[in-house]
């Protein structure tokens, strides 16, 4: 049984006529008979009586109308959904991110982009670096967007946007009273930092490097998994930290945290996909909105 067949049975029971309905359907008077002829042999039942020179369903026919009714609704739904999906009227994007994109870089281009595509659902996880692309390499996140560069060779890395790290203190803290500090100074102050595998202290221990410091040569007092719970150990006055410049940005404004006078490098942002993984149209959508930011 095929779907064409189901479609000339519909049209030839709804008509009782075999000549309109292959008209309808644009069909010759032979073919639509033929298909007909094919149901009943196939399932050895009669779905029409012949009277005179018309046709009328049988029980099994007026039964059989229902279900081919039934499936033919089916299908088209099914082609309405791959028509939405062509047309991004439907789809299903799920993003994970480390924490300084998600929360300060990433909500208003997923806004942007939903107001714009409102029938697409966007799902967003939230993790480390080190996380973010484990996601993405399980295929279990179709983008990732991390701080921290990466190298997997499943993943396709490309740079996305990025802002700049920064050391901040509180505002009682003594570099707080000093318009710029000597990298060597680093090492005379207790640290609140991020924990390993994140972007942020990967940043930061690059950095550390190029002063020609390393990570063993600071006292770290407190490692924290969130940078909001870093900013605010900081105000309370725990040592120094090195946070995005869009992390802190707030408590600047209020000045309850102090931009310590050292220069740290720009931070890129990357955007991390599988190489294996089929782009649909609505991730090539989501990645072009990205791109015209």
């Amino acid at each position: 049984m095929t779907l064409e067949q189901l479609r000339i049975f519909v049209a030839v029971a709804e008509r009782e006529h075999v000549t309109r309905a292959a008209q309808k359907l644009n069909l010759t008077q032979s073919a639509t008979s033929a298909a007909i002829a094919a149901l009943e042999a196939r399932y050895n039942v009669r779905l029409f009586d012949r009277i005179g020179r018309g046709i009328v369903l049988t029980h099994a026919g007026r039964s059989f109308l229902t279900e081919a009714r039934a499936v033919l609704a089916r299908v088209a739904t099914a082609e309405q959904s791959l028509h939405d999906l062509a047309g991004l009227r439907r789809g299903f994007i799920h993003a994970a991110a480390s924490q300084t994109v998600a929360n300060y870089w990433l909500p208003s281009r997923l806004a942007a982009f939903r107001r714009r595509y409102p029938g697409i659902d966007l799902h967003l996880t939230i993790g480390n670096t080190e996380q973010v692309a484990q996601a993405v390499g399980e295929g279990r996140a179709d983008f990732g967007f991390v701080e921290g560069r990466i190298s997997d060779p499943v993943l396709a890395v490309r740079r996305i946007g990025g802002d700049r790290l920064i050391v901040v203190v509180g505002r009682r803290h003594p570099w707080a009273r000093q318009p710029a500090i000597a990298a060597k100074m680093l090492t005379t102050t207790g640290w609140v930092l991020r924990e390993p595998g994140s972007g942020t202290r990967s940043m930061f221990e690059s950095a550390l490097r190029r002063f020609g410091l390393k990570l063993s040569d600071l006292t770290v007092e407190m490692e924290l998994p969130s940078n909001e719970a870093i900013r605010a150990a900081v105000e309370a006055g725990t040592g120094a930290t090195a946070l995005s410049r869009l992390v802190a940005a707030p408590s600047l404004a209020a000045k309850t945290l102090h931009h310590v006078g050292i220069e740290l490098p720009e931070r890129p942002f990357y955007l991390l996909r599988h190489r294996q993984k089929h782009m649909s149209r609505a991730d090539t959508a989501f990645v072009d909105a990205l791109q015209q930011d």
